[in-house]
């Protein structure tokens, strides 16, 4: 890119700095200016690449709960096609998971370059009380527009695990099945998120337990003192979250795409007509199993019943 020369302006003489031409000032801040822009570009090529990942990780998830939705029925239980999934993936789907995560690394983009300059703006106020709330309002602005773009990519990537369609025909689906079974997905969401903390924060202390009498074993507690063993839990207790998010993050999207399956297996049965059989036990039991054949009878009866009233009338 250029010439590597001492920068004799510093106080470090082993400090390098490059230059396009020495003998060219002009020419050194047109290079700036490039790597500059070369930094930009490769920071959003990392968040384009972690969000594909993720993605990638998020549909593998989805296809394969689909495929344990799909491969039940009321009388057997079926199993989860991971292969399937992961082929899915790779060769049909990787242009739309790509575009999905895409997406949602222009967003973040946005909103590091925005914080960025919002720190600059901030200092340049002088601690401005009044710019510091138009920052924190703009700030939650974009969280909020990220969280809603990253809500209709699980649910398009949900829909498109069961209907194989491309990505903004499963968004615009995956979109209006969640407004039509809207409490569904709602009740869904909040047990999974439920059951998810309840995970995390059960797996931490039963860890931080262990930690603590493995150090009483080995008398660790009595040589540190009764404050002392809080840095190894501080520790220990900060892993196992992280590693407790990783692998309970799937249960997420593993509700979404059964639910999504549910809603699919619904509009097109009527009721639903796949999925394990304790899934069809606790349904009839909280549905009732003949409820809507009954509906149907009573509805039918009612509609005849008025037809030889009108008769009647009309004799």
């Amino acid at each position: 890119m250029g010439t590597i020369v001492a920068d004799p302006d510093s106080k470090f003489p082993q400090m390098k700095k490059m230059l396009k031409d020495p003998s060219d000032p002009d020419a050194h801040k047109e290079l700036e200016k490039k790597v500059f822009y070369m930094n930009l570009y490769m920071f959003f090529g990392i968040l384009w690449i972690c969000q594909f990942l993720k993605a990638k990780t998020q549909f593998i998830t989805m296809v394969s709960a689909s495929t344990y939705y799909f491969n039940s029925d009321k009388e057997n239980e079926g199993h989860a096609e991971l292969d399937l999934a992961v082929q899915f993936t790779y060769k049909f789907h990787i242009g739309s998971l790509a575009f999905g995560s895409f997406i949602i690394a222009v967003i973040e983009f946005i909103k590091w370059c925005f914080l960025v300059v919002a720190e600059y703006a901030a200092q340049a106020s002088g601690e401005n009380k009044v710019v510091k709330i138009v920052i924190r309002v703009a700030e939650c602005c974009i969280t909020c527009l990220e969280k809603i773009c990253d809500y209709i990519n699980k649910a398009a990537y949900s829909y498109m695990a069961v209907s194989g369609d491309g990505f903004c025909k499963s968004a615009w689906n995956g979109f209006l099945l969640n407004m039509k079974h809207a409490m569904k997905f709602a009740f869904a969401n909040f047990l999974a998120q439920g059951f998810i903390f309840l995970g995390k924060l059960g797996i931490v202390v039963i860890n931080l337990v262990f930690l603590y009498l493995i150090m009483k074993l080995r008398g660790d507690i009595e040589e540190v003192g009764a404050y002392g063993w809080m840095v190894p839990a501080f520790v220990v207790g900060s892993i196992t979250y992280i590693a407790a998010s990783v692998f309970l993050g799937l249960f997420d999207e593993t509700v979404l795409a059964l639910v999504t399956s549910l809603c699919v297996d619904i509009d097109l049965n009527g009721k639903p007509k796949y999925g394990p059989p304790t899934f069809h036990e606790t349904f009839d039991n909280i549905i009732g199993e003949d409820s809507d054949d009954d509906a149907a009878k009573n509805h039918y009866k009612g509609r005849k019943k008025n037809r030889d009233d009108d008769r009647n009338d009309i004799n």
